[in-house]
Formats: structure tokens, sequence, C-alpha cells
């Protein structure tokens, strides 16, 4: 059974204008309106509740040297994401995450880690690799997400209560990126599968899966990180950092689908409404998330690992 956990945070996000805040942080509610819970709720989803964030402050020029944005907020909401998704895993549900922006993976990072582990599916439209090894312009976590995950960001960020790596790299793949990400070979050479977004186009979601598949320790019991800008603009412009070449809502629900039955969990994140004003865009996403992640955890057994909080 899928539990439908908000988590509308945008925290991770640069601001739009100096001053500004992000428009993320609305997405669950907008999905709520375009139809996406009584689509799920239709399928025998429940409601999850929510966790929310601290205040978004942009804080460009105030922050300490070495931190990110909202640092202490995302780490707070982190920890009480992580406990959220503990529970809801522990009672046998499979959680399914709204955002909200994709610093959110470190919350999901940590409840993998201290519930017996699994792997990662990392599908967006960048890699989210940036870090303070490859990169002066360190700053935003939605953009260092996967970076975090797999223990390569600072340690405040990687190593929340000494629990790093939350997602073993061994045991990540990455699928959707464009041509020319700067953090593409890096990439490849520190995780299990790397699968950019014209392989997916050329070759199919459902090949795809499969290859993420026969990554050793990714047969099943992995977490799935949706970032909505692996779609295509053509589809689905209401992102923060829109690049050409993406995939198709179609092409998108054919991955997910061949992914979600073995998966314990999902997250979807950065889909803007303020950059939707007439709402298509929300039942874009609706609807993809409704087809492709309907199955979600159908596929987990009732004894996968799960062991006490705060476990090494």
């Amino acid at each position: 059974m899928v539990a439908v956990v908000s988590a509308p945070t945008n925290l991770g996000l640069r601001p739009p204008v100096p001053g500004g805040v992000p428009g993320a942080a609305k997405a669950p509610e907008a999905l709520r309106e375009a139809g996406l819970h009584r689509l799920l709720h239709a399928r025998g989803a429940v409601d999850g509740g929510v966790v929310l964030p601290g205040r978004y402050v942009d804080d460009d020029g105030r922050r300490a040297a070495g931190t990110v944005r909202n640092q202490a907020a995302i780490i707070d909401h982190a920890r009480r994401l992580a406990h959220r998704l503990f529970e809801i895993r522990e009672s046998g549900q499979a959680p399914l995450v709204l955002g909200g922006d994709c610093s959110l993976l470190i919350g999901a990072g940590l409840a993998t880690r201290v519930s017996g582990g699994g792997g990662l599916v990392h599908i967006d439209g960048h890699t989210d690799f940036r870090h303070p090894g490859n990169s002066d312009g360190v700053g935003s976590v939605a953009g260092e997400d996967l970076a975090a995950a797999v223990g390569a960001h600072s340690p405040a960020l990687s190593d929340i209560d000494g629990l790093s790596p939350y997602f073993a790299p061994a045991r990540t793949a990455h699928i959707g990126c464009r041509y020319g990400d700067p953090h593409e070979e890096e990439l490849r050479r520190t995780i299990a599968l790397v699968a950019p977004a014209d392989e997916v186009i050329l070759h199919g979601g459902v090949r795809a899966a499969s290859r993420v598949r026969a990554v050793d320790g990714l047969e099943s019991g992995y977490w799935i990180q949706v970032d909505v800008d692996v779609l295509d603009p053509s589809h689905m412009p209401a992102v923060d950092s829109p690049d050409p070449g993406g995939l198709s809502p179609g092409e998108l629900i054919g991955l997910l689908a061949a992914l979600a039955p073995h998966a314990w969990g999902a997250s979807v994140t950065v889909f803007d409404p303020d950059l939707d004003p007439d709402g298509v865009h929300a039942r874009t996403v609706a609807g993809i998330v409704a087809e492709g992640l309907a199955d979600l955890g159908a596929e987990i057994g009732d004894d996968a690992p799960i062991s006490a909080p705060g476990a090494r």
C-alpha cells in the first residue's frame, strides 16, 4: 500500500530573484488540486501526512563559508522526514513523497540507512553531483543532492548522525542527465550506473530499468528519486532549470512503471506551480505519478530488513 507524504520544502533551491522564494513548496497542494490524490486513493493509497520545512531564507552573502543555503533547516527537515519514512516503511507501506525540492533526498537517505539499507535510482535531468571537491559554486542542495546522498559532499550534509553514505555508491544508479553535463564523467567513476536521457529515448524506459536491476544490490529494495526536470521542457517547462533533450511523459511513465514494484519508496520533486499559472503542467505531473508509480513497492516482501533508528 502506498502512503502519500507531503514534503513542501524549497530550502535547497536558489531564489528566483534576490530576496525571492522558490515556488516548489507549493507543489504538493498544486498536485492535489490537479487530482493526483484522488487518482492515488482510488488505487488504495492512504494519506501519510505532511512534514513541514523551516522558513526559506535567501542568505546569500550572510551564511558562513563552506555552508549551503538554509543548511540548518535542511538538516532538521531531513531528520524529521526520515523519522516519518521509517515509520511508514516499518508499517509495511511504501512512502511516496511529494516535494518540494530534491534536498529531501537526504531525508530519504537517512531513512534508508537506518532501516536496513537499500539502493538508489536517481532520475534527473542533471547529475546533481556538484560538491566542494569539484565546484566553487556550491550552495544549493537541489543541485548537490546526489553528491550528498553518496557521501561526496561536506560532512555536515553527507554524514548526518554519522550515517554516511546514506546510499552506497555501488548500489546507486543515475538516469536522465543531458549530454554535456559537467559532472557526468566523475559520476561514472563514482556510482554503479549512469544512463543519460538519450539512452532512454533511444532504447526505452523498460530497457533502462532492466539495466538498473542488473546492478548487484539493485535487484530490489531501492529508493526512486524523480526530479521532473528529467522531462523535456516542451513537456515540462515549470521547473527551475529546464534543459532540452529530456524524456517525454510516456517515456518517463514506462521507466517508472518498470522500476516502481521493486522500490520501497519514491520522491517526486522540483515542479514549480509559480511557473504553471493555468495548472496544465500540474496535471501532466499528476498523470505521470499516478500511472508510473501506481505499483510502488508491490514486489517488496514483508520481510524487508528493518532496524532501529540510529542503527549503523
